[in-house]
């Protein structure tokens, strides 16, 4: 379950993604401060963890309970910085190495000035029975972020929670939040009611005992001290504490006894495991949910630009404007297709006529050039379209946003996309070309052939590429006055209708190949964003099999 809740990251602004992250830390401290150090050694000394608001008391009144001065006490807030943690000596070997709060360096000796939330101070005392540790924690509602989150950490490692407020503060809500906390987790709890005046004591101590009877804590022990002058070395009056700590040093000396508390504490742990690990699963699943969205939606938004490519290259929009003039120029009117109907034996001379007296070769780098132009200008566009309607569905989804931001290129196209684009065209009419010499074979010295040469013919076979009825034959009427149709009977004528047909297609597939290999690339920066985020999709697969794991185990 460690494993699975370690590897459960939560990269994506979900919901409830900030809950979830503070979730996960305070699992993941539970596990290695507690839950697993405590099964490897069931054996070792209990841990008071001694925590409470600030101004409770909590460092006088262990020192107090010690009886010397083992934890800085004193007006200015906050008071405790590095945790201390007093132990008899001859159980030094359980707390000197990371066998607890692996997070936390290690410092011995007396009070420092230089100590900060990151650190456990070690203290030994023969003062303190064996089998028992105090550990003095920062406050639970420390002004200093870093105080408060070591406070719940440092709870969540206890055997025993010793819950020290005063008669004033008893009822504040931050303690009561963690009390809670301690009764969903079968935490063993104890509470000192510190600085209470005489005459208050039976009304305070009676409205204390009747909420914890409210929390489900109706058993937990009740040590109530009065409001007392400390002595010369700061320490409460022995007969204030005498009775706390009589109970501590009896828990310590009876094995037993000490056995069933840190069992209940430990069972509890674990109890609690499989519902916070089956909510993270959950927080964990939306994660994944979110990234598939956002992967969903480039997807669709590159489909898109594909099918729409694949429209404008059958559906006659390419074959007007400059292309529909540039092609009148390369073959003439109408009545041109009519003297090439009219007797196959005059092609020959009628076709050189005419191209010589144009300029065979201007006409057809003209019109290859506007074929270019269009095909570029309709593959941009829609690419052009797939990346802003990326961007517009991630600004509005989880993850999206902080994505683009970190990363502002994804929001349009890749900054070579153009040239990218120029580069495809070219290259696949020079394929074209190459489709046209190949297929010509013994056809090159024949008079339809020579009349237009490979440049014209790989212009004719590009433009009946773009038109809806490339490919047939009959009586269908052309795209753009026909310029299609007129294209196709003159391939047709050089090549027959099956040859034409094939090299339509081949020429038409090889195309939005060439499409589909632009757009996988500008996909592939949305894909490489997403791997960033680290979202594991089987993460919450993991987390669920490892809850029942440990229910098969209990």
């Amino acid at each position: 379950m460690r494993a699975a809740v370690e590897q459960s990251a939560l990269p994506i602004g979900t919901a409830g993604a900030d809950e979830a992250r503070r979730d996960r830390v305070e699992l993941l401290n539970q596990l290695d401060d507690y839950v697993l150090p405590r099964l490897r050694s069931l054996d070792a000394p209990l841990l008071c963890v001694v925590g409470g608001s600030t101004g409770a008391g909590k460092s006088t009144l262990v020192s107090s309970i010690v009886g010397e001065v083992v934890s800085r006490a004193g007006v200015l807030r906050p008071t405790t910085r590095a945790s201390v943690l007093i132990h008899h000596p001859q159980d030094a070997r359980w707390f000197a190495d990371n066998r607890i709060l692996p997070g936390l360096a290690r410092l011995t000796g007396g009070v420092g000035a230089e100590e900060d939330p990151g650190q456990l101070r070690l203290v030994a005392s023969d003062h303190i029975p064996a089998g028992l540790a105090l550990l003095d924690a920062p406050d639970i509602d420390s002004v200093v972020e870093a105080n408060r989150d070591l406070a719940r950490q440092l709870l969540s490692a206890a055997d025993l929670w010793l819950f020290v407020t005063t008669a004033v503060r008893y009822a504040d809500a931050v303690p009561w939040s963690l009390l809670q906390q301690a009764t969903e987790r079968g935490t063993s709890v104890a509470v000192v009611l510190n600085r209470v005046p005489v005459d208050a004591m039976e009304e305070v101590r009676a409205d204390l005992a009747q909420m914890l009877m409210d929390q489900g804590l109706g058993q937990s022990p009740i040590f109530a001290v009065l409001e007392s002058r400390l002595d010369e070395h700061g320490l409460l009056p022995y007969t204030e504490v005498s009775r706390m700590r009589s109970w501590l040093t009896s828990l310590a000396a009876d094995a037993h006894a000490r056995s069933t508390v840190i069992r209940r504490t430990l069972t509890g742990a674990i109890d609690s495991l499989s519902g916070r690990a089956s909510t993270l699963a959950d927080a964990t699943q939306e994660q994944a949910d979110a990234a598939d969205g956002l992967g969903s939606t480039v997807a669709v938004a590159y489909q898109h630009a594909h099918d729409e490519v694949a429209e404008g290259m059958s559906d006659g929009s390419l074959l007007r404007g400059e292309v529909l003039a540039r092609w009148q120029e390369f073959v003439g009117t109408g009545e041109w297709f009519r003297q090439l109907d009219a007797g196959v034996g005059k092609l020959r001379d009628k076709v050189s006529a005419i191209l010589r007296g144009r300029g065979q070769g201007v006409p057809t780098a003209e019109l290859g050039e506007a074929l270019h132009t269009g095909v570029a200008a309709l593959i941009a566009s829609h690419g052009e379209a797939a990346a802003l309607a990326v961007a517009r569905q991630w600004r509005t989804r989880p993850g999206g946003a902080e994505l683009l931001a970190a990363d502002p290129g994804l929001a349009g196209v890749s900054t070579d996309f153009d040239s990218r684009v120029q580069r495809l065209v070219r290259e696949w009419q020079g394929e074209v070309l190459e489709l046209v010499r190949s297929e010509a074979g013994g056809r090159r010295t024949t008079a339809r052939f020579l009349a237009f040469g490979v440049n014209g013919i790989a212009v004719m076979l590009m433009l009946i590429t773009f038109s809806a009825t490339a490919g047939l034959t009959g009586a269908e009427v052309g795209i753009a006055g026909g310029s299609a149709v007129v294209a196709q009977r003159l391939l047709e004528a050089i090549f027959g209708d099956q040859a034409v047909r094939s090299l339509s297609a081949k020429a038409r597939r090889r195309l939005l190949d060439h499409v589909d290999d632009l757009y996988a690339h500008e996909r592939r920066r949305y894909d490489d964003a997403l791997r960033g985020l680290s979202v594991d999709p089987d993460s919450a697969d993991r987390l669920r099999a490892a809850v029942n794991a440990v229910k098969d185990a209990r």
